[in-house]
C-alpha cells in the first residue's frame, strides 16, 4: 500500500470526514511531509469506496452538501494490516541504518 493511501486510511481511522477534510488532516498529521491534492485524494476515496473499504453518505457541512466517508470493517482490517506492514518496513529501515552506522564507525576506527 502506498504511503499516501496509508495516510488517508489513517485519517479516516480516527473519524469519518469529507474529502477536503481528509486532505487537510493528512497534511497536518504528517507536518506537510505528505500533502496530497484533492485531485489525488478523491479518486483514492472512490477506489476505496468501490472496493468496500469505505462507506459514504451525504451531509450538509457549513452550508454545503459533502460526501462523508467512513471506514467499513473491511477498511479497518486493511488499515490494521497496513499498520503492521509499515511497522515491519520501519523496523527494517531502522535496522539497516543501525548496521550502516556500525559499519561506518568500524571503518572510521580502523583508519585511526
Amino acid at each position: 500500500m502506498s504511503l499516501s493511501k496509508f495516510f488517508v486510511l489513517s485519517a479516516l481511522h480516527h473519524k469519518p470526514m469529507h474529502g477536503y477534510e481528509v486532505v487537510q488532516t493528512v497534511d497536518r498529521t504528517t507536518k506537510g511531509c505528505c500533502s496530497p491534492t484533492e485531485g489525488t485524494v478523491y479518486p483514492m476515496l472512490n477506489e476505496f469506496e468501490a472496493g468496500g473499504y469505505l462507506s459514504a453518505h451525504s451531509e450538509i457541512v457549513q452550508g454545503r452538501e459533502r460526501k462523508i466517508y467512513a471506514l467499513t470493517d473491511k477498511g479497518r482490517e486493511a488499515f490494521q494490516t497496513a499498520v503492521e506492514a509499515w511497522l515491519e518496513a520501519t523496523d527494517c529501515i531502522v535496522a539497516g541504518k543501525a548496521a550502516a552506522d556500525a559499519l561506518a564507525r568500524s571503518r572510521k576506527q580502523s583508519r585511526s
